[in-house]
């Protein structure tokens, strides 16, 4: 069997992953000047890929363009963290509900090798990255056989918004274990055909993850 073609990427596409990391994981903090000479000196690229990158972070909602300012890292309130996660579980549950008559044996398999792998993650300390990016992996894996492609692109931008603040909740909060638990149950709802129960834990699973971490952000800002 030939072996698939490697996958090129663009300065473009590498310089807005670098930046992309460094404000989910926190290094580049909310509201932090986004500086293309800077960014570009010490990327060791020009500003042109720089600029670009910004665009792309931009378009999912990580970078903001203001006048007389120029880029910087989004800064979520709490207002508008309700909304985004109010927003996923209005979408993900009806994708959900769509989904499940359509689940195959294979998709179940999918699910189940990415729960073992977050079983891996929380027994090895893998870092909180990696859960988050297995969580996305996750719930996009009982959403596929939905095949509602421009919903999965939806919920993709509200996840890449909200991921920052997950993870966030995760280092601070201690609630990985609370949530592997959800998805076990939700895989189980989606093999037994539940719609109505999976869906219910889905809302529940989602709204709850907002709520605690608009209390967080609360907290924080000493309100």
């Amino acid at each position: 069997m030939a072996k698939p073609a490697p996958i090129h990427k663009t300065r473009t596409q590498i310089v807005a992953e670098i930046l992309r990391d460094k404000i989910l994981t926190g290094e580049i903090q909310a509201g932090t000047p986004l500086r293309q000479d800077a960014l570009a000196k010490e990327l060791n690229v020009s500003r042109i890929p720089v600029r670009e990158a910004l665009l792309l972070l931009e378009a999912q909602g990580l970078v903001e363009f203001e006048p007389h300012k120029g880029a910087t890292a989004t800064e979520l309130s709490v207002d508008t963290i309700h909304e985004l996660f109010e927003l996923r579980a209005l979408i993900e549950c009806e994708v959900l509900a769509q989904a499940i008559p359509h689940m195959t044996e294979l998709d179940f398999k999918r699910a189940e090798d990415i729960l073992t792998a977050f079983d891996h993650a929380l027994d090895t300390g893998t870092r909180v990255e990696n859960w988050s990016e297995l969580n996305q992996q996750l719930h996009a894996a009982l959403y596929r056989a939905a095949n509602k492609p421009l919903a999965m692109e939806l919920i993709d931008t509200l996840n890449t918004r909200s991921d920052r603040y997950i993870r966030m909740q995760l280092l601070l909060t201690k609630k990985v274990e609370k949530a592997e638990k959800e998805h076990r149950e939700l895989l189980d709802l989606c093999k037994a055909k539940d719609s109505k129960k999976a869906v219910t834990l889905l809302r529940k699973h989602i709204l709850e993850a907002g709520q605690a971490i608009e209390e967080l952000l609360r907290s924080q800002q000493g309100n």
